[in-house]
């Protein structure tokens, strides 16, 4: 757990935080002092639950449903939370969908649907927060890439096709926003236990563990660890980097 003041005065956007990882990251990030915003679309009553949660135990949170694929309304939520809280420093771009399938058996509507959340969504948010990270000439983003971005399995050739773009998009974005003192890094995690990898998990835990030198999955927190570290002072020198947190896997 990091000091609870090391985020104070810093105002948090978590994309995708109503559960699994970006749940995570929205408490940590709140346990680290900064005031979170977080936005859901589909999963309502355990994003509201959770800012309820929060707020009895004393933190800034608050939940606000928006859709990342909808650019007119990605523009119209952030120039909210700007009218609300004047700054934005840290952007956490989670939101992201999966649906497998082999190559050949994917409809044009399962491809499109993993494309406009996990790419086309990460652009809508972060060209409408970055302006406001420009003029105070700084900020953190942070986006939630996979190790199916560098080591995809059977059956993901959508799914790692976007997260692949996730770690090209932070690398060339790291080089575009340095000189006005904003870092972007990623955080590409391994099979953890959430929602999302709940049937993974179920039909070849055994063949997955084995991949995996701490033989073991990983937990949503230990990603929300990392991403509070990059978003505060200690990662100011880490910058276009895209960090694994998946227990080394693939390395055996």
């Amino acid at each position: 757990m990091f000091n609870q003041t090391v985020l104070e005065n810093k105002i948090a956007l978590v994309t995708g935080g109503g559960r699994g990882i970006g749940k995570a990251i929205v408490e940590e990030l709140a346990t680290a002092g900064a005031d979170v915003i977080f936005f859901y679309n589909s999963s309502g009553d355990k994003a509201l639950a959770l800012q309820e949660e929060l707020q009895s135990k004393g933190f800034k949170v608050t939940a606000m449903k928006m859709d990342v694929r909808d650019r007119k309304q990605v523009t119209a939520t952030i120039d909210e939370v700007i009218k609300l809280k004047n700054q934005i420093d840290i952007l956490v771009n989670n939101s992201g969908i999966v649906k497998d399938g082999l190559l050949m058996g994917f409809t044009e509507e399962e491809i499109r649907a993993v494309f406009d959340t996990n790419i086309i969504g990460m652009f809508n948010v972060t060209q409408s927060v970055v302006p406001y990270m420009m003029r105070k000439r700084a900020g953190k983003i942070i986006n939630i890439s996979s190790v199916s971005g560098n080591a995809p399995g059977r059956g993901q050739s959508n799914y790692a096709a976007t997260k692949g773009a996730v770690n090209a998009f932070t690398k060339a974005l790291a080089v575009e926003l340095a000189p006005r003192k904003i870092q972007v890094n990623a955080i590409a995690p391994g099979v953890i236990e959430t929602d999302i990898s709940q049937e993974v998990r179920n039909a070849a835990a055994d063949q997955i563990l084995a991949e995996i030198l701490l033989k073991r999955f990983g937990k949503a927190e230990e990603v929300a660890y990392l991403a509070t570290f990059l978003a505060s002072p200690y990662a100011d020198y880490i910058n276009g980097q895209i960090m694994y947190v998946d227990g080394g896997f693939k390395m055996g």
